[in-house]
């Protein structure tokens, strides 16, 4: 009986052990505007993934290599020049899939320094619907912390990743409030 209690009680702690060690779970947030503005006239806007002008962190966008298309998955790519007091910090993007008629994209970031934004494996959803004739805006995302192993440093940290990641979808959404105003 004691040698069972005794097994039951390793192969707890092993597990528990186990778990600890697994690493970073995976992060998920969603943020979502209803704009005053039809979703044709938001999606003429942010549907093209060669222009993010429409976001205040953005400076410039740039696909490459030079002259590469903006609309085919899996070779779309595209270098968000962000705005800065110096250097040129960048984000490289990945389109996975569009379509227009759901007025959505898909895409992953490539290469990302984690001092501009502090996450890993990440991948994105922006899309457009029809919410009674008005505009509704979801940005989604899934990533991991900018430091992939136990006791990350606090600016790599799940929170760090949680709040980097919250500011831009937040400071996107409300640039396009500004332009388009909230419904009611």
């Amino acid at each position: 009986m004691h040698r069972m209690l005794g097994l039951a009680v390793a192969a707890t702690l092993a597990f528990a052990m186990g778990a600890h060690a697994h690493g970073p779970a995976r992060l998920k947030t969603e943020q979502t505007v209803v704009l005053d503005a039809t979703p044709d006239e938001v999606w003429q806007v942010i549907g093209r993934f060669d222009d993010m002008s429409w976001h205040p962190a953005v400076a410039r966008t740039e696909m490459t290599p030079e002259g590469a298309p903006a609309d085919v998955p899996e070779e779309s790519t595209r270098v968000l020049h962000l705005k800065a007091d110096s250097g040129d910090p960048t984000i490289t993007e990945q389109l996975m899939s569009i379509d227009p008629e759901k007025r959505q994209y898909k895409y992953m970031i490539t290469d990302v320094a984690v001092e501009v934004l502090p996450v890993t494996n990440y991948s994105s959803t922006l899309q457009v619907k029809d919410k009674d004739g008005k505009a509704e805006v979801t940005w989604k995302g899934g990533f991991y912390r900018g430091y992939p192993n136990n006791d990350p440093p606090a600016n790599l940290n799940d929170d760090a990743a949680m709040a980097a990641v919250n500011g831009v979808y937040q400071a996107g959404l409300d640039a396009l409030a500004e332009r388009f105003g909230k419904a009611e």
